[in-house]
């Protein structure tokens, strides 16, 4: 098994030192020795950070990809929690879709003041919960 030295694996994982003893502290990773003071880890710790990362992308939390291992640090996948994070993901997509539409509108908007925009004071009112929203339709 080869042995790579934690600044190799921070630099192939494009991560940091610290971050590798900090996941190692948090459970996600093992170093398998020491090298004088220096921690090595095995070659396949590599594709466990790009796991890592992944999740991360997808908006899981440390923990919750920490469950994603058993005991042996093999990958266990729970289908029912990944398409729970698809769906979030996706309500998400369409959340930032509306609000890149908004910032184009506003960045060309011809109305003298936002506030006198209706669509500006509707992308405003979409933003807010609807009790906060009847507010902003009466304060400007």
């Amino acid at each position: 098994m080869q042995e790579l030295d934690i600044a190799e694996v921070a630099r192939l994982a494009g991560i940091t030192p610290s971050a590798l003893r900090f996941y190692e502290e948090k459970g996600l990773i093992r170093s398998v020795g020491r090298h004088g003071l220096r921690r090595q880890y095995s070659a396949d710790v590599v594709n466990k950070l790009a796991l890592i990362a992944l999740g991360q992308t997808a908006g899981f939390k440390l923990s919750e990809i920490a469950e994603m291992f058993d005991e042996r640090g093999r990958l266990t996948l729970e289908p029912q929690r990944l398409l729970a994070k698809a769906k979030e993901t996706e309500s998400k997509i369409e959340q930032l879709k509306k609000t890149s539409e908004g910032l184009k509108h506003v960045a060309g908007c011809t109305a003298p003041n936002h506030m006198q925009c209706p669509q500006f004071l509707n992308i405003l009112q979409k933003a807010l919960p609807s009790e906060a929203s009847a507010l902003l339709k009466n304060s400007f």
